[in-house]
């Protein structure tokens, strides 16, 4: 890392900002990706200033060089983790999607984006993962198309402080956003009418 300096800015963008990082974890099909997209929505209703980054959009791009090895999927977070924390610096809050099965990924994720991360565990069961199948990714595992496929055969560690528990598999997405919205006008993020 010779020769190359962090340049500072002249602007103080923390300073009204009031920015954040919502991390959403949790299998696939408990209902991320679809909470954080109608959040975004409502946030973006609400005036603040927001962007998605969403697993399967981020390996568009971004990560698309990254297999779903166990080192793979750790770089995929790491860009991921400075992204977020590009945003939140520059007064922008950024809704996170992503599986993020290893206690150790959230915890650097949480070290580096500092005190305006939040994460939301987003529980919902294998089973009722499985049946939603939004993708047809829980059918191509029972056929032997994917292997090392998290919550089957690769561990998802349940977070063990989340900031916020959202039960996608017994609230609605509404009641979901609205426990979420609730958590961020009790921390001072928002200020809702």
């Amino acid at each position: 890392m010779q020769n190359i300096i962090w340049q500072n800015s002249k602007i103080d963008k923390n300073t009204d900002s009031n920015a954040f990082v919502l991390w959403f974890t949790g299998l696939s099909g408990s209902g991320k990706s679809t909470i954080a997209i109608e959040l975004e929505k409502k946030l973006h209703e609400l005036k603040k200033s927001v962007v998605l980054l969403d697993g399967d959009n981020i390996r568009h791009g971004l990560c698309s060089d990254l297999g779903f090895s166990v080192e793979d999927r750790k770089e995929n977070l790491r860009r991921i983790r400075e992204v977020a924390k590009l945003f939140c610096q520059n007064g922008t809050s950024a809704l996170v999607s992503f599986i993020t099965p290893f206690e150790e990924e959230r915890k650097k994720a949480k070290e580096l984006i500092g005190p305006n991360y939040i994460e939301i565990f987003v529980d919902c069961p294998l089973e009722v993962c499985q049946k939603r199948d939004p993708k047809g990714l829980y059918e191509k595992v029972k056929n032997g198309e994917i292997s090392n496929f998290t919550g089957i055969e690769q561990e998802y560690q349940i977070p063990k402080t989340p900031d916020i528990i959202v039960n996608s598999a017994e609230n609605s997405i509404e009641e979901s956003i609205n426990q979420i919205l609730n958590y961020l006008t009790g921390k001072q993020y928002l200020t809702r009418e």
